[in-house]
């Protein structure tokens, strides 16, 4: 049930993500943003005051629907600052949701059934014991309430990149000193011809490995609790949620120190080619680790552990933060929205399947804890690294073709 709860909101977003993406080329990035933040006020306040599973589903699904928030975010990221700069706020737009993913369960655990766990503050009787997980979506609406307030002062991005109707010579052309004449006469050409997204097979490309590495991802999110709060007869570490959920706390400010810190310059070095190839191969090694880590126990087993899902997860962020910068140089600024909204529709419909998929393959692992090939567990992880060679082998000509700026990486 919970997992059709989570994949409810990923099918709205598919449906829409494309759609809002035309929507911020043609009306402009802050009111599509703007939207999206109302509709996170509104259905998550409405998804914590659910009284039946359908209204559940249904708040979910139109917050998907309705929130066309991280694709225009992303074209946003790559026009409000320099070329130089844009490795950095696309990492920025990664980290935050990536600490999102791992604050947001950490929020819901603490403050889910505030009558239970604090009975001397919330009464039984009250708003919050007869909606037992109205306080954790209350203090996400507010906050959200807040970001909204702020966006007054955000300034609009695409008017900046506009050629005008009666043919004069672009901003683009004046704003030639930070931008390579080579990459410049390229944006030209390709903003006057505006070809199909599906026939550019650098974005397309890129889509298909965004969403590769994104599905991914989204198993291992599930699996990794699962796997971690399970017995160890079952191949588990028969943590708590509460050491799961610390584990996750040092994750997230991991990739928060990592993005802003160390990632730019990684970028800068290797390209957003090398660096993605290079932290998958790193991953494969770390999966296959993961099993025996049950033959460690007391602070070993979290130290090893934390260090493990702090270099996961910070590798997984190098992969997708480089397909973000390769989307959104493989085309022109007058497409940026709808590209980032097709990648946003591809990327939703895998990360809407993996958790159920992740969930089924987690349980077939569980019954044969001693087959010969790979038991228990280790078949989950062994899959999950299936996943991940896929992906590096996309990474590669003669598949992955890249903008030309990039050529050299």
């Amino acid at each position: 049930y919970a997992g059709f709860v989570g994949a409810s909101f990923m099918f709205g977003r598919c449906l829409t993500s494309t759609l809002w993406g035309i929507a911020a080329d043609r009306i402009g990035r802050k009111p599509v943003v703007v939207f999206g933040i109302l509709s996170v006020v509104i259905f998550n306040t409405l998804f914590g005051l659910s009284v039946t599973y359908w209204m559940a589903i249904a708040t979910r699904f139109l917050l998907g629907a309705l929130n066309g928030l991280l694709g225009p975010m992303k074209a946003y990221a790559i026009e409000v600052c320099r070329p130089e700069h844009e490795p950095l706020a696309l990492s920025l737009v990664s980290t935050a949701w990536g600490i999102g993913l791992i604050i947001g369960p950490a929020l819901g655990g603490y403050l889910a059934l505030p009558a239970e766990k604090y009975p001397n503050i919330f009464s039984p009787d009250s708003l919050f014991g007869r909606f037992p997980y109205f306080l954790p979506c209350l203090c996400t609406s507010v906050f959200a309430a807040i970001v909204l307030i702020s966006c007054i002062w955000m300034p609009e991005t695409l008017h900046k990149h506009k050629v005008s109707d009666d043919g004069n010579q672009s901003v683009e052309a004046l704003e030639a000193h930070l931008i390579d004449p080579k990459e410049e006469v390229g944006q030209s050409n390709s903003s006057n011809t505006k070809k199909s997204l599906f026939k550019n097979w650098p974005l397309m490309s890129s889509i298909i490995v965004y969403c590769v590495f994104s599905f991914h991802d989204m198993a291992y999110t599930e699996v990794f609790s699962l796997w971690a709060e399970s017995d160890r007869k079952y191949g588990g570490l028969s943590l708590s949620s509460e050491d799961v959920g610390q584990t996750l706390a040092i994750t997230g400010a991991s990739l928060l120190v990592y993005q802003l810190f160390m990632y730019p310059s990684i970028i800068k070095v290797l390209g957003p080619i090398k660096s993605s190839q290079i932290a998958a191969v790193l991953c494969i090694p770390i999966l296959f680790a993961y099993p025996y880590m049950t033959y460690l126990s007391g602070p070993g087993l979290s130290i090893v552990l934390n260090i493990a899902s702090v270099i996961k997860n910070n590798l997984g962020v190098t992969i997708i933060t480089g397909t973000f910068i390769l989307q959104n140089n493989a085309v022109p600024q007058n497409q940026r929205g709808a590209a980032n909204g097709l990648a946003m529709t591809g990327m939703s419909f895998f990360k809407a399947i993996a958790p159920a998929g992740a969930g089924i393959v987690f349980s077939w692992a569980q019954k044969r804890q001693h087959a010969f090939f790979f038991p228990g567990d280790q078949m989950v992880f062994f899959l999950l690294n299936i996943i991940e060679l896929l992906g590096l082998v996309l990474t590669f000509r003669p598949f992955l073709a890249v903008p030309e700026q990039y050529e050299r990486n």
